[in-house]
């Protein structure tokens, strides 16, 4: 065996280097590894050396899942009441302790540049066709801020960091500043969930969780910058599984909070502001992605489940691909966001499974999204989540490699406007579309649903009410959609 190399040991390292357990290069005024990560370093800072000793690294989790989720190594949000606290849900790759804590000009300075930009531009970007949630995004969130909710304030500014990083990429600073503020955020956020959610802090909670679910979002862009890959070293692509946690934590505040949100001049506009959930559940039209539930029953009876697991896995598919062909008609409205919030937890669990139907229904929804791609959070995910999902098939599988060809087919469609005839759905009629929904009921008499649903599961034994609560938001759903078909079947024509 050959002599080991001789080596100098680093004994001038800075603190964080020191607390990590990895080599510093001792440059000053910011060493090679702090540098390289864009955190602070107490060459530079020498202010921060307390908090940076001793760092102990928690521990995540154990899921149940053994598939891949946006990085191999993440922290976790805060658990919300209708999920699990069991489950780990992944934002950040190691987000670093708050370096922004001395009253600095230079700390100052960023703070001011951070929500001038988020008032003047990083606003008009979270509201979709909805000039009044724009107003609230730009005037009433930050003043509600003002109010003491310190999560909140940090959200907008966090959100705003990533926005202008979007642009600058390489600015370290802007680097520290959204890693740092969204750090703050999901602490404070965390603590007052816990505590419980009450009138006085339901609006600023839902805003918050609201704003999580945007960064979870757009911070995917720089998985690779930020230490992560969108690519396990071990299992290729991975999956946005925490695209699907952050939103559905935005539905569980709602659900929770409904008794206080529904009165809210704030929270009610920017629900409004989604167009009507009207799913066809009836399986006797021939909607654009129903192909996507052929063998549907043979595969639930192949899984060799409980008859109440094949229930919901059977409900799982058939709710996702009909919240599929709703969006698919009227995607420059946002609708197919909401696709993240209204899944239920068993396609989660399937798409987790990387069942190849599961993913087969992800890659259509991320097809939907190319039409949000001039959004920033939004803009290039179509093509790159597309591309990584058919990745996991074979191009020889004869059975799902065509249920692959019409999201291929978006991604790679060079163009800012898609034709019809490539879309599959013609754009005139997306107007006369939203006004049919919006006389069947609004978006409020869906979260009116589920609000009933999760007051009744709250005395259920845990184990079922995520599984109850599926197949009532399933039945509600089904029931409304048969009620749609015999009005159509009884009007005029």
């Amino acid at each position: 065996m050959p002599p080991r190399r001789s080596h100098k040991k680093s004994r001038a390292g800075c603190r964080r280097c020191k607390a990590r357990k990895i080599k510093c290069d001792e440059v000053h005024p910011r060493c090679g590894n702090c540098t390289k990560h864009g955190v602070a370093c107490d060459f530079e800072h020498p202010s921060i050396v307390d908090s940076l000793s001793p760092i102990e690294t928690p521990t995540p989790r154990p899921t149940t899942s053994t598939s891949n989720c946006d990085s191999p190594s993440t922290s976790t949000l805060p658990p919300t009441p209708s999920v699990d606290a069991s489950t780990p849900l992944p934002f950040y790759r190691n987000p670093e302790p708050l370096p922004l804590t001395t009253n600095t000009k230079g700390n100052r300075m960023m703070e001011l540049k951070l929500l001038h930009h988020y008032t003047t531009i990083t606003c008009e970007t979270l509201a979709i066709s909805s000039p009044v949630s724009e107003k609230i995004w730009r005037d009433t969130v930050p003043n509600l801020a003002f109010t003491g909710a310190n999560f909140l304030a940090d959200a907008l500014l966090a959100v705003s960091a990533l926005h202008l990083r979007s642009n600058s990429p390489q600015d370290q600073d802007l680097v520290r500043a959204s890693h740092s503020y969204m750090a703050s955020t999901l602490s404070e956020y965390g603590a007052s969930l816990s505590k419980g959610i009450n009138e006085s802090n339901a609006e600023a909670l839902f805003l918050t969780a609201a704003l999580i679910a945007f960064q979870s979002t757009a911070s995917r862009i720089f998985t690779r910058d930020d230490g992560g890959d969108l690519k396990d070293r071990s299992d290729g692509y991975s999956l946005p599984l925490s695209w699907f946690h952050s939103f559905q934590g935005v539905k569980a505040v709602v659900a929770s909070s409904w008794q206080w949100l529904r009165y809210s001049g704030i929270v009610i506009p920017i629900i409004e502001s989604q167009p009507a959930l009207n799913l066809d559940l009836s399986g006797q039209n021939a909607n654009f992605f129903a192909h996507l539930l052929a063998g549907v029953e043979e595969e639930v009876v192949g899984l060799g489940d409980d008859q109440s697991s094949q229930v919901l896995t059977r409900q799982a598919y058939q709710h996702a691909v009909a919240v599929l062909d709703w969006a698919h008609k009227i995607p420059h409205t946002g609708a197919p966001l909401v696709f993240l919030a209204t899944v239920s937890r068993r396609f989660v669990e399937l798409l987790e499974s990387r069942r190849p139907r599961a993913l087969a229904i992800l890659a259509s929804y991320f097809g939907l999204l190319k039409c949000l791609d001039s959004v920033w959070w939004l803009k290039g995910v179509a093509r790159r989540e597309i591309m990584g999902i058919v990745s996991l098939f074979d191009p020889d599988d004869e059975q799902w490699w065509p249920s692959l060809q019409w999201p291929l087919r978006i991604a790679l469609y060079d163009g800012d406007i898609i034709p019809p005839e490539v879309w599959g759905v013609d754009w005139a009629t997306e107007k006369a579309l939203l006004d049919e929904a919006s006389q069947n009921g609004g978006f409020i008499s869906h979260i009116e649903l589920l609000s009933q649903m999760f007051s009744a599961m709250q005395n259920m034994p845990a184990g079922s009410m995520s599984d109850a609560l599926d197949v009532v938001t399933h039945q509600n759903a089904l029931a409304r959609s048969k009620m749609l078909l015999q009005n159509n079947l009884h009007s005029p024509h």
